[in-house]
């Protein structure tokens, strides 16, 4: 019979703490902003005082720091559970802006904290910042099987993309205003930088 790995409880309970802080962190930030995130909330919500929740994390940047990391994870996760990307250039292209556009809006906070520069004085740390450089590696992975592969389209397309999201998030954050605009948006991308098959909307 083969013996079982003792388990580290110690360090499990430890970080089973780290991810109820990260947690009550979020939920701070989704009901009053990112900067409404203080050391006494978080303490109050997971029923400790502020000083000691440096035993965990030195300091509240470090909190925005496990968030924006773990933000980055969640997308390769959101992804990973959709349906497989289509096989045409331009259908895998929608799928992308489609994907990512959902996963914007579907929580405003995290979005921010993402792709704006939301916390002032706050920069991710090395570790958070290469779940970003990995999530990102997926999108150019996607358009360089559209056959997009310049710097200066990638550039393009996040322009568009992250637009659109911005004047969803703007001018209609519970609708569909400019998701419905995202085919039109693809077309004319891929008209621009030269991604070859049939157009997503037919011509008015």
């Amino acid at each position: 019979m083969t013996a079982l790995p003792n388990r580290d409880r110690r360090s499990e309970r430890r970080e089973a703490t780290r991810l109820e802080i990260v947690d009550a962190a979020w939920r701070v930030a989704r009901e009053d902003g990112l900067a409404a995130v203080t050391l006494r909330e978080i303490g109050r919500l997971v029923g400790m005082q502020a000083p000691s929740l440096y035993s965990h994390f030195p300091s509240k940047n470090a909190i925005y720091d496990a968030m924006f990391g773990q933000a980055w994870q969640q997308i390769v996760t959101w992804f990973d559970d959709r349906p497989p990307m289509p096989s045409a250039p331009r259908r895998a292209l929608l799928w992308l802006a489609e994907g990512f556009f959902d996963f914007a809006v579907a929580d405003v906070a995290r979005y921010q904290l993402m792709n704006r520069a939301a916390v002032p004085g706050f920069q991710p740390s090395e570790d958070a910042y290469a779940h970003s450089v990995a999530a990102y590696g997926r999108m150019r992975d996607v358009l360089r099987a559209a056959g997009v592969r310049r710097a200066a389209d990638l550039d393009l397309w996040t322009a568009i993309t992250g637009g659109a999201v911005d004047q969803q998030l703007a001018n209609e954050p519970d609708g569909t205003r400019w998701r419905r605009q995202l085919a039109r948006l693809v077309d004319m991308f891929a008209d621009e930088v030269g991604v070859a098959g049939p157009k997503l909307r037919r011509a008015r």
